[in-house]
C-alpha cells in the first residue's frame, strides 16, 4: 500500500486530501460556491455574460406548478429536466420523444404523465439536491451532439470537462455515454472517460470502470486520437470562467452542439479526480506550474496560450 501511495505521489497524482486543503480551501471562498451549485444560478449569470448556455424553457419551483408541466412541455418535442442543485448527473431526465401520449427517454423507456409528474415533484422535494434541500426543477433544450462523436457515442450527449486553476485549463477529458451508464456522461455511472490534450485537443487514453481501453464497448470504435472540434474556442471558454465565478479551483463541463457550438453545461467547485486516469498523469506538476507563473497571465487569451505551450 505504501508502494503504491509513494509510486502516484511521485507521477504527481493529486489526492483528494490535498485537492480539499491545498486548492479547493485555498482558491474557492465559501461565498461563491452559490454561484455554482445552483445550476439556474450558473445559466443566468453564464448568459449576462454573453456565454451560450442550452436554452431554458422553463422552471418549476413549487408543487402547485406541477399541474402546468405538461401545458409547458406541449410546445417542445424534445427536452432535459434537471435539478438545480443536483451532482453527478442524478436526476437529470432526458426526453427525445413522444409516442402515443407517452413521453420517451433516449433508452428507450416510456414515462406517462403520472411518471414524470412524481420526477418533477422529487427534485423538488431534494431527492437529488446537495444535502437534500428543497430544490427547483430546470427544464432546458437537448442538445444535439457534433457528429465527430457519432461513432464513440451511445444513445446520450458527450460532454466534456475541464479543469482550471486560476484561470488556466489544466486537464481536460470527454465522458462519453454508454450502454452502462444508460445513456449518461456519468462516469460513475459508467460512461467513459477520454482525455483530451490540452495543447493539441486530441483524444488520448480512456478509461472506463476503472480499465484502460483502446474501443467504444458498444459501438465498437476507437475512441483515441479524435480531433475536438473549435478546441481553442472550448479553452477560451474555460478560460473565461474564472473571471465569471471567482473560484480559483473548478471544473467546467461543456457540450458542443452541432448547430450552436460550445454550451456551458455547469461549473463545480468540487470536481472530481479521474480526470488523471483518463489522461495518464497527474494534475499536482501543473498547478504547481500554474502558481509560479500566474500573475504574468492577465488576460484569458495569455492563460489559453501558457496552457498549449506548458502542457501536452
Amino acid at each position: 500500500m505504501f508502494a503504491t501511495a509513494a509510486a502516484l505521489k511521485a507521477r504527481g497524482v493529486l489526492g483528494l486530501n490535498q485537492r480539499n486543503a491545498q486548492y479547493i480551501s485555498r482558491y474557492n471562498p465559501r461565498r461563491l460556491y452559490p454561484l455554482v451549485d445552483d445550476k439556474l444560478r450558473t445559466k443566468k449569470l453564464a448568459a449576462a455574460a454573453g456565454i451560450a448556455v442550452p436554452e431554458l424553457f422553463g422552471v418549476i419551483r413549487m408543487q402547485a406548478e406541477i399541474r402546468d408541466l405538461h401545458q409547458l412541455l406541449s410546445k417542445y418535442p424534445d427536452f432535459v429536466i434537471k435539478p438545480a442543485q443536483g451532482s453527478g448527473g442524478e436526476g437529470v431526465l432526458v426526453i427525445a420523444g413522444r409516442s402515443n401520449g407517452l413521453y420517451r427517454q433516449v433508452s428507450g423507456v416510456l414515462l406517462n404523465s403520472f411518471e414524470l409528474e412524481h420526477h418533477v415533484s422529487n427534485i423538488l422535494g431534494g431527492m437529488y439536491s446537495l444535502g437534500g434541500h428543497p430544490d427547483k426543477a430546470m427544464i432546458e433544450a437537448r442538445v444535439g451532439f457534433d457528429p465527430i462523436f457519432e461513432p464513440i457515442c451511445y444513445l446520450g450527449v458527450p460532454d466534456i470537462r475541464i479543469i482550471v486553476f486560476l484561470g488556466v485549463p489544466v486537464m481536460s477529458m470527454v465522458r462519453l455515454p454508454t450502454r452502462m451508464s444508460n445513456g449518461k456522461a456519468n462516469l460513475h455511472q459508467g460512461a467513459i472517460g477520454a482525455g483530451i490534450s490540452i495543447a493539441q485537443g486530441r483524444t488520448l487514453k480512456a478509461v472506463w470502470r476503472n480499465q484502460i481501453i483502446a474501443d467504444h464497448p458498444d459501438t465498437g470504435k476507437a475512441v483515441s486520437n479524435i480531433q475536438i472540434p473549435q478546441w481553442e474556442g472550448l479553452l477560451q471558454l474555460a478560460a473565461r470562467s474564472y473571471e465569471l465565478t471567482g473560484l480559483g479551483y473548478q471544473g467546467i463541463d461543456i457540450v458542443l452542439d452541432r448547430d450552436r457550438g460550445p454550451l456551458i453545461l455547469e461549473l463545480n467547485a468540487r470536481p472530481g479526480l479521474n480526470i488523471q486516469i483518463a489522461n495518464g498523469c497527474g494534475l499536482l506538476p501543473r498547478l504547481q506550474l500554474i502558481e509560479g507563473s500566474c500573475r504574468s497571465l492577465q488576460s484569458a487569451a495569455a492563460r489559453v496560450e501558457f496552457a498549449r505551450r506548458s502542457f501536452s
